[in-house]
């Protein structure tokens, strides 16, 4: 069986990605079991280039095939931040009440809501060499005031289109469904099929947008 790594520490988007590629026949593996991994320098301009430069790093230095992946939203009025800078957006890496805060204070008084939720993954082999790329993107709008439980970042704030709720408020494999990182990793899930020989006891999946 063959072992694929998952180039994050992010305990919320380990577990949707260990949710979306339940069925495959592949040894799934965090960076949380590598402690001597460094932390990836996210000096990207784009999702695309911080999901490489997460996915080629641990690939050469881990010696496995290796799922990177970067994400955030965009939100129309801010000019698209918070961007690549989403998760450390109020200063400190992960701190999501903070983040919630100041996008929602930015936002006082704004009447165009529109953003979106954007997700790139690129898949590395062994060695560091950039094999696929794919991207996932989850239109929709920000409230004024959280709801739901469920889901991580600016999810309680970010409303979903079609969905009549936020993206809190959505059970786990709804959410799949329609998400950003949903959408990348179903896209990438043939590829890694085609290059790590793993076969699904689920469905296919849909045809994969590659760069």
């Amino acid at each position: 069986m063959t072992r694929l790594l998952l180039a994050t520490r992010n305990a919320g988007k380990l577990r949707e990605l260990r949710s979306l590629l339940e069925g495959e026949r592949l040894e799934l593996v965090g960076l949380g079991e590598f402690p001597h991994f460094g932390e990836v320098e996210e000096t990207g301009k784009s999702f695309e280039e911080n999901a490489a430069l997460k996915a080629t790093q641990a690939a050469r230095d881990l010696d496995l095939w290796a799922l990177g992946e970067d994400s955030g939203l965009e939100v129309d009025a801010l000019g698209g931040r918070p961007g690549i800078h989403s998760a450390r957006y109020a200063g400190e890496h992960g701190d999501d009440a903070a983040n919630n805060a100041k996008l929602i204070e930015e936002l006082r008084g704004v009447e165009n809501r529109s953003a979106r939720y954007v997700c790139s993954m690129v898949l590395a082999s062994p060695g560091g060499r950039v094999i696929a790329t794919t991207r996932g993107v989850c239109e929709g709008r920000i409230s004024n005031t959280p709801s739901g439980v469920q889901g991580f970042g600016y999810d309680p704030y970010f409303w979903p289109e079609p969905a009549q709720c936020s993206m809190a408020s959505l059970e786990p494999q709804s959410k799949d469904l329609i998400s950003h990182r949903g959408q990348a990793l179903r896209a990438m899930i043939s590829l890694i099929r085609m290059h790590l020989g793993s076969e699904s006891a689920v469905g296919s999946p849909e045809e994969p947008t590659v760069r």
